[in-house]
């Protein structure tokens, strides 16, 4: 089964950034500059977290990973899009 997650990042060098946000991408919706929700399993999360240790420096990057109630209320303010176009957030 799967659970929703937003996954916050400040990567403070320009390349492991890249890395980040590639490895990211493959993994979720990307909302806001570096932020992602995901849908995840146990062994995906698992999986997430590997892999951005793998990428960052923890002693100069932050990497948060919220997770959030099954049945979320997304209230959006001003003029950001809702959702992307095409995207469906659904959980499993």
């Amino acid at each position: 089964m799967k659970a929703p997650y937003l996954v916050c990042y400040d990567i403070c060098d320009h390349k492991r950034l890249q890395k980040v946000f590639k490895f990211m991408k493959g993994r979720g919706v990307h909302l806001q500059y570096s932020i992602f929700h995901c849908a995840l399993s146990w062994q995906g999360l698992k999986e997430l977290k590997e892999g951005i240790e793998g990428i960052i420096n923890p002693e100069e990057d932050d990497v948060r990973i919220y997770p959030l109630p099954s049945q979320p209320e997304v209230l959006v303010l001003g003029c950001g899009a809702r959702v992307p176009n095409g995207v469906i957030l659904g959980f499993f």
